[in-house]
């Protein structure tokens, strides 16, 4: 049995405990034995039946466990698995039973999948990527650590998302090509709805239709 702490205790995280609920409901031997939050205030409280526990409680009483970081931020996902791997813990990666892929799926540690998702063939995840509820991925797309599509995202072929690239709500990413990828730059955010046509460059937010960088 994999026991697994979920690190933070709001909404997707709780949408992470309902994913491993799901799938030790459909045979996975796996369960979430408590959320892990670093604010004072809410811990030794009960959420959805779960306990909210310190990191240290959570290290102690837990000593076999694995973490998933169930946090949107990307740029806080890569600071708490700095804190897990210091304490020697792992993480895993969580893929909901009812996702659609194909058996050319590279998958690194702590990515996290949801529910109504499908991805096709020759496709790479790096680590902690968050891919949220009813995403679509064509093929041959890489997305770099850090990576978060919000629902309703869909990326079509020959797309790169670098290293913390944010993918609002029900954003659309057209397809690049294998001699000339699409690529999202590192740490930008693409704005809810946008429909990004071309590529977008590092440390900016784009929005509309076509996406384009907002100017400052």
């Amino acid at each position: 049995m994999r026991h697994i702490l979920i690190y933070g205790s709001g909404g997707f995280a709780r949408e992470v405990a309902w994913l491993i609920e799901q799938n030790a409901a459909l045979g996975q031997e796996i369960v979430a034995v408590a959320f892990v939050d670093d604010n004072i205030a809410v811990q030794g409280g009960i959420l959805n039946e779960l306990p909210i526990i310190s990191f240290e409680v959570a290290c102690q009483q837990y000593p076999f466990a694995q973490f998933v970081i169930a946090i949107g931020s990307a740029a806080v996902r890569k600071k708490l698995l700095e804190k897990i791997e210091q304490a020697s813990f792992t993480c895993t990666s969580l893929i909901q039973c009812r996702v659609e892929h194909s058996r050319y799926l590279k998958i690194d540690t702590g990515t996290i999948i949801c529910a109504g998702s499908i991805l096709t063939t020759n496709i790479t995840l790096a680590r902690h990527v968050h891919i949220n509820l009813d995403c679509t991925i064509g093929h041959d797309v890489v997305m770099q650590d850090f990576v978060t599509l919000a629902p309703g995202v869909h990326v079509s072929g020959w797309v790169i998302l670098e290293e913390g690239a944010y993918i609002g709500t029900g954003a659309n990413i057209i397809n690049g090509s294998a001699d000339a990828p699409l690529v999202i730059g590192a740490w930008s955010v693409i704005g809810s709805g946008a429909c990004v046509t071309r590529s977008i460059p590092p440390y900016v937010t784009a929005v509309g239709i076509p996406a384009k960088p907002l100017v400052r």
